[in-house]
């Protein structure tokens, strides 16, 4: 079964590169704001697994309501339904939004911006437009009314889920990861201590393991 990736807001392939898992395509935040996934995933034949990191995450989340019979097994990676702040969730201030762009900008001067061990992530398809499209992205997502409603309909029972989420995360709060797991009925929660958002390159063998042992269920 094919295994496909949804990449995070401003990370190239670079930030997968110490995963072992096999994967058919890693799709670019911007192939994602573009359509590209969900074009793929309607036209797909069989099913596929899915691994989905931060913003990736999110628009893995918002597939899943729509492609819930094609979607075979799921990995969320520090991902969320909704990345702001509001009234009782625990998600990032517009000042944090916005500092995600100075962040990149150190980035791109050779600092890290996912505090992993490559710091060249960026890469050509980084322009002004495209930064915020998917800034805009962060700030709008919200499929929480969406998914409890959908896993209340029993659209989740037998999918297969594995949410992966660590305690140094200051992107998207742990606490997001309880959310996640009340909705999908067989998921299991990995809190990964003393990591980062970028779980893909700091605990690549969570990830592997993950992907492993949803293929196993599927």
């Amino acid at each position: 079964m094919k295994t496909i990736v949804l990449n995070g807001w401003a990370a190239s392939e670079q930030a997968w590169k110490r995963c072992e898992f096999n994967r058919e395509v890693i799709y670019s935040y911007t192939q994602l704001l573009d359509g590209e996934f969900s074009r793929a995933i309607a036209a797909e034949d069989e099913g596929v697994v899915c691994v989905g990191w931060s913003m990736g995450g999110g628009m893995l989340l918002e597939g899943l309501l729509e492609f819930s019979e094609k979607i075979k097994a799921v990995v969320l990676v520090a991902a969320t339904p909704r990345m702001k702040a509001d009234d009782g969730w625990k998600g990032m201030t517009e000042r944090r939004i916005e500092a995600l762009r100075r962040g990149l900008e150190l980035s791109l001067l050779g600092q890290n911006l996912f505090d992993g061990p490559d710091p060249k992530w960026a890469y050509a398809v980084d322009t002004e437009e495209n930064l915020s499209r998917g800034l805009d992205y962060l700030r709008n997502l919200d499929c929480r009314t969406a998914l409890k409603e959908a896993s209340l309909k029993g659209l989740f029972e037998n999918l297969p889920v594995r949410i992966l989420q660590s305690t140094r995360d200051a992107i998207v709060r742990p606490t997001n990861a309880d959310f996640l797991s009340s909705i999908f009925p067989k998921s299991k929660k990995i809190i990964i201590e003393g990591s980062s958002h970028a779980l893909p390159a700091t605990s690549p063998e969570s990830v592997d393991n993950a992907v492993e042992e949803v293929l196993r269920e599927v």
